[in-house]
């Protein structure tokens, strides 16, 4: 089975945030849908439970999701898909953001619409939880095109260093995995993929 075929699927790239108490959090998802087309609207989002912002919508019930654009740094991808919130403020230094009516925040640049959600039911699948949610606020910020999965791949995602030698490297963050044999159980430090995502660094 080559698992590459799901990269043709037409993804798009969000900002996903969320808030408990004092604490602000926010990660990269490629899981976004819209669910019913009449009133009252409903979107469905699938977030690893590896991730923090994770944690908080099970407990709080609400997210925001930023709608990201084609112009989007390859930083804001660093900031929000490969560090923890657990062990960082992922919004230090972000001055373009703004707190929605829910109280949680979005980005306001680099990105092209913003929807607020409020969990109605969950559906439990393995390694991820599907929300289903009521979209309570949304609201376009400007017209540039929203970046999908491929598009990052091709135009703001790092070539690879071809110049290393042994090893294997993801092929979702180019983090470098240096031994041999790769643990079939290996989760990547930084994206949080699996073994499955790496290949293998031939040297010259």
């Amino acid at each position: 089975m080559e698992a590459e075929a799901l990269y043709k699927i037409g993804y798009g790239l969000y900002v996903l945030t969320a808030q408990d108490g004092a604490k602000d959090n926010g990660c990269i998802i490629n899981t976004l849908m819209q669910v019913t087309s009449i009133s009252p609207h409903k979107i469905a989002i699938t977030v690893s439970k590896e991730n923090y912002t994770h944690d908080m919508i099970v407990k709080t019930g609400e997210f925001n999701i930023s709608i990201l654009t084609e112009d989007t740094p390859f930083k804001v991808f660093e900031d929000f898909g490969f560090r923890s919130g657990r062990d960082v403020d992922k919004f230090k230094g972000y001055e373009e953001i703004t707190r929605s009516a829910n109280g949680i925040i979005y980005l306001t640049k680099h990105t092209n619409a913003y929807i607020s959600g409020k969990v109605i039911s969950t559906v439990d699948i393995d390694t991820h939880t599907m929300f289903i949610a009521l979209m309570t606020h949304g609201e376009v910020i400007s017209d540039t095109t929203s970046v999908t999965y491929a598009y990052y791949h091709k135009n703001i995602k790092p070539k690879p260093d071809k110049s290393t030698s042994m090893g294997y490297r993801c092929r979702i963050c180019n983090y470098i995995y240096e031994g041999e044999p790769l643990p079939e159980d290996f989760i990547c430090p930084l994206c949080k993929h699996g073994a499955k995502d790496f290949e293998k660094i031939l040297s010259k």
